[in-house]
């Protein structure tokens, strides 16, 4: 099956693009992108899913605003072309590579619209490799990149326009694909007995004045890391003065550290510090804060009933809302949360976001059980 961008010079095997070179059904192309105000008093996020050996493409846009999140579902057959990323009134368009992307969701009967643009700034930052085996069965080999930016546009939520102003909003993009569990589990497949379920997560892009830092990792059930990240990354006045898909003047960490004080009876974080080693020596202690919580079952993420990678049929969109404060942080589909977090490194301070997805044994911080709560 062609596509158009079969008329460039990039495959990498025999096949068509849009032939994906492996045939698990977990194979996925994402879109991931949040925009938060500068005082952590608003916060949206976006996704895109293509999985192609599911015949599906999925999306989502969810909210956070006066202490309700809204979220907008949409989901659709694949198209034969992999770059067509529009599920009905949403749409996700790539105007410059690497520098500036739009999202649109046109007006529809969720109440939920908008128009966004995100602009770099800074480059790409690669992180490593994300491979992790559940005993001989592969769980997930994903590449991942992220990019710090900032938004401008509208949103239009509960009769309200929200102005977007570049100078306040500031968000990030994430870009990742590979394999990773999406979907109804395979049902003739037998359950893991090493992972127990476990997942540590951790995922801090931050923005200062200037410069952004990022940090994430995950680790096993005994604390032990299977995978770390950490950088120090240049910022731009304009996306137009990146120098590229890479930045030859990106800091790669030595190492990451984390410590966090949990909110009692939960897994939610109420204290966060981060520290980042870098080769020269120096060391970045960062403190971190909360200020809002976004629910990532808002754009899919563990959703009973719009989790990624579902066929819902030829076209479907949907929507909620919920008071933020009225849901049980403890309840399973509550566990991945991302919270917007005031920064402090010194006397310096930022803003950006923590995610967070813990389920199952993590022995430094004390949990034995699947949710078993601070």
């Amino acid at each position: 099956m062609l596509s158009k961008f079969d008329d460039y010079p990039i495959h990498q095997t025999v096949e068509p693009i849009a032939h994906p070179a492996s045939s698990d059904r977990n194979v996925y192309d994402r879109y991931w992108l949040n925009g938060y105000t500068d005082d952590g008093s608003l916060y949206f996020g976006v996704a895109c899913g293509l999985y192609p050996n599911l015949g599906i493409l999925d999306c989502g846009f969810s909210v956070v605003c006066d202490g309700v999140q809204h979220a907008f579902h949409g989901s659709r057959r694949a198209p034969r072309d992999p770059s067509e990323t529009r599920v009905g009134p949403f749409e996700i368009e790539v105007v410059e590579p690497m520098r500036r992307i739009r999202v649109r969701l046109d007006d529809n009967e969720t109440g939920i619209a908008g128009e966004l643009l995100f602009s770099a700034r800074t480059a790409a930052v690669e992180e490593g490799r994300q491979t992790h085996r559940n005993g001989p069965s592969l769980g997930m080999d994903v590449t991942r990149f992220a990019q710090f930016g900032s938004w401008e546009g509208e949103i239009r939520v509960a009769g309200r326009s929200l102005a977007i102003e570049r100078q306040r909003v500031y968000g990030t993009k994430d870009r990742s694909w590979g394999i990773r569990p999406v979907g109804v589990p395979d049902p003739g497949k037998a359950p893991p007995v090493e992972s127990r379920g476990q997942v540590f997560f951790l995922w801090a892009p931050l923005q200062w004045k200037d410069r952004c830092t990022h940090f994430g990792v995950f680790e096993d059930g005994e604390a032990h890391r299977w995978h770390g990240d950490g950088a120090i990354v240049p910022v731009y006045d304009s996306p137009d003065e990146i120098p590229g898909a890479e930045d030859p003047g990106i800091q790669r960490a030595t190492g990451v550290e984390h410590w966090i004080d949990y909110l009692p009876g939960t897994r939610r974080a109420a204290k966060v510090r981060i520290a980042l080693d870098m080769k020269s020596g120096e060391r970045s202690e960062i403190e971190l804060e909360p200020l809002l919580c976004f629910q990532m079952k808002g754009i899919g993420y563990m959703h009973p009933e719009w989790g990624h990678g579902r066929w819902k049929g030829e076209l479907a969109i949907g929507g909620e809302s919920w008071a933020c404060d009225e849901i049980d942080p403890n309840a399973l589909v509550n566990q991945h949360i991302q919270q917007v977090m005031r920064a402090r490194c010194g006397d310096e301070q930022g803003i950006g976001v923590l995610e967070q997805l813990c389920f199952g044994p993590h022995a430094r911080y004390g949990f034995k059980e699947l949710l078993d709560p601070a």
